[in-house]
């Protein structure tokens, strides 16, 4: 393990202890609010250290966090609880099943399910943060810039949804995980990691770009070197293997990765258009509430949903459609002003990493990036930091995210929806804070040269310094832009806690 990889491990351990404190003393200090959420009835009885656990964990399980230990305690029961994809409940309820059963004696399912949510998602983010900087130095070949982006991380606005029961950190692990296998070569690995990543949430089919683009990379590459050091038939031979193989990586990688969304559509359509349960085998509480709120349940002796008569009959698009009023445009209202702004840090980091990008590499953008215009132009020796080639896809890939999120979405959402799937967002904030921040001893010229500093510990063995610890007790002196972005990154972090672990609207 380096003395990079260290330091971001104890400061990520740092805050997701941080994370888990402040949420039960938050929960406890501040009333629930009266949500009209999904709040689905206890039918178990508890038992001795239910009232404990639920006293500690409790701001772990609001809002769609509901769903996640429904489905692990129940299964898929509700049309609408498909909205919400399988891996996740699978994880914390393996957890609940194995690790936590000696606790069976003393817990009741859902209290296992809420320690398992705490321990699952807090070694699940501890991945994520190894995974993202291994990444980071990979593909940014900027050792500094990869440390303080990661260190950001750590301290993400979408925090509580890193920490509550939630799918992000279990996603953000594995794209980031799939990612830094992809940009090492190992495509099947890396189209397993991306695949298994799609089983925990739907924008996992977005990845498919990336498995598309640096794969033709390679093999535009590949065809270069064979253009200056073969001849004649041999060469066209080697053209033509280097496409073939590069369609059957691209058409089996990209079945690969989409093929737990086909599934868990497929199972979907199964449960609702061809049932095999009755209504009679479901437990009268649950019965009652959906009776209530107007939820879908599968039964053999009722007529099928519309939705099943569809020549595509998607579930998720069905849900996404009727249960949360997602559609193109449908957020811009006035009332949604305030979503809008919630959600505009995000998007303005969003679209500074684009128009930064573009304007550093305006040729390299116009060309997609897949060839060079020059002798010393390519990826062998790129340029470290932000505006490496390499980082182009990653740029496009954060730009369709912002734009689908914006147009598309409840734009609030777009704050967990970009922390949990693209490094973009983190790699522009510690560009920023290197390239501004006067106390970083970062030159104006941004030179990738310029080291961290460092501090001794025990007289002898060098660490790196957390700039973000060191920054934070000359807050008030500070660049403004240093400001803005730790006060983004920190106010998030802790009024994310407080509203949403207390039913209250949040990101």
């Amino acid at each position: 393990m380096t003395m990079d990889v260290r330091a971001v491990l104890e400061f990520a351990t740092v805050t997701r202890g941080l994370s888990l404190f402040l949420q039960a003393v938050l929960n406890a200090a501040i009333p629930d609010h009266d949500a009209d959420a999904f709040r689905p009835p206890r039918t178990e009885e508890p038992l001795y250290l239910d009232s404990a656990v639920e006293w500690l964990l409790g701001g772990l399980s609001h809002w769609d966090a509901e769903h996640f230990l429904f489905i692990a305690e129940r299964g898929y029961l509700y049309e609408h609880n498909f909205a919400f994809f399988p891996l996740f409940p699978v994880v914390i309820r393996g957890l609940a099943e194995t690790l936590l059963w000696p606790l069976s004696s003393w817990l009741s399912v859902r209290g296992r399910l809420l320690v398992a949510v705490a321990l699952g998602n807090s070694a699940l983010f501890l991945l994520s943060v190894v995974a993202l900087h291994a990444l980071s130095r990979i593909v940014l070949q900027d050792r500094r810039l990869a440390l303080l982006s990661s260190l950001l991380y750590c301290i993400t606005p979408a925090n509580v949804f890193m920490t509550a029961g939630y799918s992000e950190s279990l996603f953000a692990a594995l794209t980031f995980g799939g990612l830094f296998l992809l940009e090492k070569g190992f495509t099947f690995r890396a189209c397993l990691a991306l695949s298994i990543a799609t089983a925990a949430r739907s924008n996992g089919l977005v990845n498919i770009g990336f498995l598309l683009y640096l794969p033709s990379l390679h093999a535009i590459s590949q065809i270069r070197v064979y253009r200056m050091t073969t001849k004649g038939h041999s060469k066209v031979f080697h053209y033509i293997w280097v496409i073939v193989r590069l369609l059957l990586t691209s058409l089996l990688g990209t079945a690969i990765i989409a093929l737990p969304f086909c599934a868990f559509q497929y199972y979907g359509y199964r449960t609702f258009c061809t049932p095999s349960v009755s209504l009679e085998r479901i437990p009268p509480a649950l019965l009652s509430l959906a009776e209530r709120k107007d939820y879908r349940l599968p039964d053999e002796n009722g007529p099928p949903p519309l939705w099943c008569m569809r020549p595509l009959p998607l579930l998720y698009s069905h849900i996404q459609d009727v249960y949360w009023d997602v559609g193109f445009l449908r957020y811009f209202e006035l009332k949604q002003i305030p979503n809008f702004i919630l959600a505009l840090p995000m998007a303005t980091l969003g679209i500074m990493a684009a128009y930064a990008y573009f304007q550093a590499n305006p040729e390299l953008c116009l060309r997609l990036g897949l060839w060079e215009t020059g002798a010393n132009k390519g990826l062998d020796k790129p340029t470290p930091g932000l505006f490496n080639p390499r980082v182009f896809v990653y740029v496009v890939h954060s730009t369709v995210l912002l734009v689908f999120g914006t147009l598309c979405m409840h734009v609030q959402v777009l704050t967990r929806f970009m922390a949990s799937s693209s490094p973009v967002p983190f790699w522009i904030s510690a560009h920023l804070l290197l390239l501004n921040e006067p106390l970083l001893h970062r030159r104006k010229t941004s030179n990738p040269s310029v080291q961290l500093q460092t501090h001794s510990r025990n007289g002898c063995k060098h660490t790196p310094q957390n700039p973000i610890i060191a920054l934070l007790p000359h807050f008030t002196v500070c660049s403004p832009t240093t400001q803005s972005i730790l006060g983004y990154f920190l106010s998030y972090w802790l009024l994310g806690l407080a509203l949403h672990c207390n039913f209250l609207p949040w990101t």
